[in-house]
């Protein structure tokens, strides 16, 4: 596995980093980072919280669900978004997944452009190593997505947020003229029937909204919502792994147990966002 160095900037200093050798990459003034065996970099900065992300058990139950097609409609709109006749289609895009997870969607945009260049990004380092896997070629970073990030300035065209914590102001720097930021948020009714029984914690009202709201503060437009919604037939093991592999299984705690009974529809129901730069006044 290779690391594209041209994606990144060190998280202690901001400068550029490039291969020291073949498994240390620095930065000019003598910051170093190894290479793990499975092919990432840990670009975390200093006194980074010591938070691990998504844990095996969680990326696993997300595996086996999207394994199943579960998502797949989610997967393919996403495509459509993000490689749309108005977006970065000529030449060799460059993709960047922050908050990559198993790199299932990240897959879907390899397959759809085969020639994009992708960057997979997580606080996980379990989940870029899986990610990693899905997308081979790509260049895996473990980050933190909330503190300013190991990422150089307009380096991306496509910028994928699926499900995942948001930082507008980065997003913003780091995006390319022309560029887009494509976003997949639940919408009230995803997952109701598992709400309802009390499996998972509530979707916040019109949450589509309120990161529309987050976005526009960084300069960062939306030009595009597709709501994407179906029903998904369930066994109970896939409703056990629907309520696992997000974040309410760190409530697990809190929920009642999974019902043991059969057959059962699941409403699948998110907006996937698309966004732009601002243009400047003038």
């Amino acid at each position: 596995m290779s690391i594209d160095s041209t994606w990144l900037r060190c998280p202690n200093c901001f400068a550029d980093l490039s291969p020291v050798d073949d498994r240390v990459y620095g930065c000019e003034r003598g910051h170093r980072f190894d290479r793990s065996k499975h092919g990432y970099l840990t670009l975390l900065p200093p006194r980074a919280p010591r938070t691990l992300g998504d844990d095996r058990e969680m990326l696993a139950a997300r595996a086996a669900v999207l394994g199943r097609g579960a998502y797949l409609p989610i997967a393919e709109e996403l495509a459509r978004t993000a490689f749309s006749a108005n977006g970065p289609v000529s030449g060799r895009p460059r993709v960047a997944d922050l908050g990559c997870g198993t790199g299932y969607y990240a897959g879907h945009l390899s397959a759809a452009r085969h020639e994009a260049s992708f960057l997979l990004a997580d606080r996980s380092p379990h989940a870029v190593r899986s990610a990693l896997r899905a997308v081979p070629g790509a260049t895996g970073v473990v980050l933190d997505i909330w503190r300013p990030l190991p990422l150089r300035d307009e380096v991306a065209d496509v910028i994928l947020n699926v499900f995942a914590p948001r930082n507008p102001k980065e997003f913003a720097r780091i995006l390319r003229p022309g560029g887009r930021v494509v976003v997949v948020v639940p919408r009230a009714d995803h997952l109701r029937e598992l709400r309802s029984s009390g499996l998972l914690v509530d979707v916040p009202a019109a949450k589509a909204n309120a990161v529309t709201e987050q976005l526009a503060a960084a300069g960062l437009v939306r030009i595009s919502e597709v709501p994407v919604q179906y029903v998904l037939p369930t066994d109970s093991d896939t409703r056990a792994m629907l309520a696992g592999m997000g974040p309410s299984a760190h409530h697990a705690g809190s929920l009642p147990g999974i019902p043991a009974d059969g057959s059962a529809d699941v409403t699948i129901a998110v907006d996937v966002l698309s966004f732009e730069l601002a243009s400047p006044p003038g």
